[in-house]
């Protein structure tokens, strides 16, 4: 087949690498623009871009893949289908019917559970014990074509979105060749997602990070592993002396404890920082000052002089 690939983040770089590695033909790569990282010279990683490069490939990055200007580009290349992963656009109707077969969609989670830009991270975030991948046919409609295949993984007690991410890329890359020979041989099946069942994954929004202590201590733990490598989960020291101090919680865990306030420093020596939730205490295990490296909770209670009864929160 003719394909054509859709993908800017390193989430679309095992499929690519497949595609590669397969009988079929990728004829071009289309990406986002490169964009300067916000208050930096340098330009944002594009890692789909660099392994395209490296391969020989066309690559276009078109501001709208559905304007006439990058739909005439993409019908010259005559696709027999288009392979978008982790791309960033939203593919019109018109823009789908270039390709003889349309396009396919590799996403990180059990469709119809967590549609939108950031399935990783939210199922992380509500406490999920298992994800997956699915291939869906795509329609105009954000993650709702019905589902190619679809595959399972279990998420680890610890694991983090940043673990996760490469994991599921990893597991999807060979359903994606799968799903391409099944189209090509005319036998694959077409499994409608149930709406009812259809769960949201919006986009990230740095707000997201700020802790609220009166949570379980168990959601705040999700939220620290779900929140990496951005927008990380944050809390602020309220010294008794000086301004608060904003933290980054790195590493933590649950620990049963009778009923405390929340927000308050239940411990705090040797290795042992530990706070009252709405329910249990956590324990947390690094952090990181604002500015400053990534501390073990040993390293932090040695050169910050937090005691027990003071608060964090905003």
């Amino acid at each position: 087949m003719r394909v054509v690939m859709m993908g800017t983040g390193p989430f679309a770089v095992p499929t690519l690498r497949r595609l590669y590695e397969s009988r079929h033909d990728v004829v071009a790569l289309f990406t986002r623009p490169v964009r300067p990282l916000h208050g930096k010279s340098q330009a944002e990683a594009n890692p789909m871009r660099d392994t395209a490069v490296a391969r020989g490939t066309t690559v276009h990055d078109p501001e709208s893949i559905n304007e006439p200007h990058a739909r005439a580009v993409l019908a010259g290349y005559r696709p027999d289908l288009l392979v978008v992963c982790d791309y960033g656009q939203i593919l019109a109707p018109e823009t789908l019917e270039i390709a003889r077969y349309g396009g396919i969609n590799l996403h990180a989670s059990l469709l119809p559970k967590y549609r939108g830009a950031a399935p990783i991270n939210w199922a992380i975030y509500h406490g999920e014990t298992e994800t997956g991948v699915t291939i869906i046919h795509m329609t105009p409609r954000i993650d709702a074509g019905p589902a190619i295949a679809q595959s399972a993984t279990p998420i680890g007690d610890q694991e983090t979105a940043a673990e996760l991410e490469p994991r599921l890329a990893e597991l999807g890359a060979p359903l994606v060749l799968e799903s391409i020979d099944a189209i090509e041989a005319g036998t694959v099946r077409s499994i409608p997602q149930d709406r009812a069942l259809a769960t949201r994954a919006p986009r990230l929004k740095k707000e997201l990070g700020q802790v609220d202590w009166s949570r379980s201590a168990a959601a705040i733990a999700n939220q620290v592993r779900a929140l990496q490598p951005w927008p990380k989960t944050y809390t602020f020291w309220q010294r008794p002396a000086g301004e608060p101090l904003r933290l980054i919680l790195d590493r933590v865990h649950v620990e049963q404890a009778a009923a405390a306030t929340a927000g308050v420093v239940l411990e705090a020596a040797g290795d042992r920082l530990v706070i009252g939730t709405g329910q249990e205490s956590l324990v947390v295990d690094s952090i990181q000052p604002a500015g400053k490296r990534v501390l073990s909770a040993s390293e932090f209670l040695r050169g910050y002089p937090v005691k027990p009864g003071e608060r964090f929160g905003s």
